[in-house]
């Protein structure tokens, strides 16, 4: 069983092994617990870098949860260097709750970051992560996958930076997740993310997206199990060579929209029927999908089309799609940085 941590000071995060943890984080409102989970494998083999893997930063995405909890069983010291924490579900009551926020106190642990001490549970669990975490690691791995909120086809994501050789070493980093595409997505659309705080910190910060629709994507879970275990072959942790991932060899592609602009809004209430599906690559004008309104049964549908040429990386998940929520993005490839 997990040691249950009420003092954060007493996880050992120096001596060799594997020490699996339940952090006990106060509720803010009832004499109760958030707990935790977070198991700390430091290596036999001597001193190295640290990595951080995380998931269920959003408590209905399920790919991330299931391969860092089978890390934390399959991880194993006597093989390793440095250290690697995982933590499996980041907003353990979102994720218990099912749901993208804490129902605990209504926050995104996706926005919370760098997060408060004195703050909601949300904030003193992502302070946690920031001050405990971020200083003992050079790499932080945060997967994710669309939940209800959008559709991607199977990709590893990250910003860029301004900071050239930073963005190219996240980029090849990247590349070991074996995914179809990799993303470079725009920091604009949001703020407190858990990758801005750590690349703000100089880490090599990776995200990804591994499913959808609150339901276990096969591909993403060994996609998200094993990209993590490449990246500490890269970085020294574990022995032996990078190993592919994908069924079959394919050309990885580099999609960018760093312009809010790609990022279009629902114009109006409706129900979404698409047209094309994540991935495609799609033309100026191409019909994207139809907008349906069903106050009046014999009114034609919108259509929804592209306002410009490139590739559709994501797409709104489902049926019934509010006004002012992304529809769609549509990116440009681009050249992997040398």
């Amino acid at each position: 069983m997990p040691e249950l941590i009420y003092d954060y000071g007493r996880i050992d995060f120096d001596t060799p092994g594997k020490r699996h943890y339940q952090l006990a984080v106060h509720l803010d409102s009832a004499w109760g617990y958030s707990l935790v989970p977070l198991t700390v494998v430091r290596g036999y083999q001597g001193d190295g870098d640290g990595v951080a893997v995380i998931g269920g930063t959003h408590g209905n995405e399920y790919e991330g949860q299931i391969a860092v909890k089978a890390l934390c069983q399959s991880l194993d010291p006597a093989e390793m260097r440095g250290l690697a924490i995982l933590i499996p579900q980041l907003s353990e009551s979102a994720c218990r709750a099912g749901t993208r926020v804490s129902p605990l106190d209504g926050v995104n642990m996706n926005r919370a970051f760098p997060g408060n001490p004195r703050g909601t549970v949300s904030y003193r669990i992502s302070n946690f992560v920031k001050t405990l975490v971020f200083p003992r690691v050079r790499v932080v791995i945060d997967i994710h996958s669309g939940g209800r909120e959008a559709v991607f086809p199977l990709c590893a994501s990250f910003h860029r930076l301004p900071d050239p050789a930073q963005f190219a070493e996240i980029a090849q980093a990247s590349r070991l997740f074996d995914t179809p595409f990799l993303f470079v997505y725009s920091r604009q659309m949001s703020s407190g993310l858990l990758t801005d705080e750590a690349e703000d910190d100089g880490k090599i910060a990776i995200g990804g997206e591994f499913g959808t629709g609150e339901a276990v994507s096969p591909d993403g879970v060994r996609h998200a199990y094993h990209g993590p275990l490449n990246v500490m072959r890269r970085y020294g942790l574990l022995p032996g060579p990078i190993v592919p991932i994908a069924r079959e060899p394919r050309r990885q592609r580099l999609i960018q929209a760093p312009d809010l602009t790609d990022y279009r809004p629902c114009p109006r209430d409706g129900v979404w029927e698409p047209a094309t599906a994540p991935g495609d690559d799609v033309e100026r004008d191409q019909l994207l999908g139809r907008l349906h309104d069903f106050s009046d049964h014999t009114a034609a549908p919108l259509e929804i089309r592209a306002h410009r040429s490139g590739v559709l990386i994501a797409r709104y998940a489902t049926a019934v799609c509010p006004k002012g929520m992304t529809l769609f993005v549509i990116g440009e490839e681009t050249e992997f940085p040398a």
